[in-house]
């Protein structure tokens, strides 16, 4: 039993070393150029970029009601495709909002002039030094994307994306930055009790420690841009345009609006996902 354990230990030692090797060529020797967009997945417990070659192909035209957040997120990013000093973006606020679509747009728009998207979810957030180290020699200009991110008291991620933006001794790479999108302006639950343990001394107020920790995190990030409701008119205009881009007419009939303004209300909620869902459905029925 001694030489059969001896022996299983000796060949998972080895089965490890060959899924080392062969993960590092095959993330070393990628054709960078078969794809504009990758995703960070673990596998084994080691990380391995995935080329996507099926993206969504929105346009920086097709986001209506957003023009201020596009015209921050677009001059930001033209600055990092450039090569010009840009900052790390934060992207908060309602959900249905555009806040994933413009990171997309922003791909679709940019990829000829060497933009590149790595999505890296929660789970790989540690792997960032990783990525880093692939990408820092190669000429593209590089946005780590993480979407919808939000985090839990003491999940690992939290500290990694924390000390990879502003506290570790190694820096990103010139060529790289980090664009994350939340419903979470400082990305964690915020609690009342928190907001109790505030002090105040004099005219000064003291937050909590842990109204501190939390803060610490989004402020990290340069950029800030909030994405609001969008107001029923707001709704009816993005309505209109989806219905044109699906090869109906943009102007609205009363039965159309009438329709619209019901999906809406079954949904909970204006917003342009909602507007594109009601379009997709109204034009497939049409």
């Amino acid at each position: 039993m001694d030489k059969l354990d001896r022996f299983l230990d000796r060949a998972e030692l080895l089965v490890e070393r060959l899924e080392q090797v062969f993960i590092k060529t095959d993330s070393v020797e990628r054709d960078w150029s078969a794809a504009h967009a990758f995703r960070w997945q673990q596998r084994n417990g080691r990380g391995k970029l995935r080329a996507l070659h099926h993206l969504h192909r929105i346009t920086l035209e097709d986001l209506c009601g957003i023009d201020a957040q596009k015209t921050l997120v677009e001059q930001n990013t033209r600055q990092f495709v450039l090569g010009r000093p840009a900052n790390n973006v934060l992207l908060t606020g309602s959900r249905g909002t555009g806040k994933s679509s413009l990171v997309k747009a922003l791909l679709n728009e940019y990829a000829a002039q060497g933009l590149r998207v790595i999505e890296v979810g929660k789970d790989g957030l540690a792997d960032i030094p990783d990525i880093v180290e692939l990408v820092e020699s190669r000429p593209e200009r590089f946005i780590l994307y993480c979407d919808d991110l939000s985090f839990n008291n003491d999940e690992p991620g939290y500290p990694a994306l924390k000390a990879v933006l502003d506290g570790s001794l190694t820096a990103l790479s010139d060529n790289l930055l980090i664009y994350a999108t939340s419903n979470r302006r400082h990305l964690m639950p915020e609690y009342m009790a928190e907001n109790l343990a505030t002090r105040h001394i004099g005219d000064e107020v003291h937050p909590a420690e842990s109204v501190e920790e939390k803060i610490s995190l989004s402020e990290r990030f340069g950029l800030w841009v909030s994405f609001y409701p969008f107001t029923q008119d707001e709704y009816l205009t993005i309505t209109g345009h989806w219905l044109k881009h699906f090869g109906l007419s943009g102007q609205l009939d009363e039965p159309t609006r009438l329709a619209a303004l019901q999906w809406s209300l079954q949904r909970g909620s204006r917003s342009g996902r909602v507007a594109w869902q009601f379009a997709r459905d109204w034009a497939g029925r049409k």
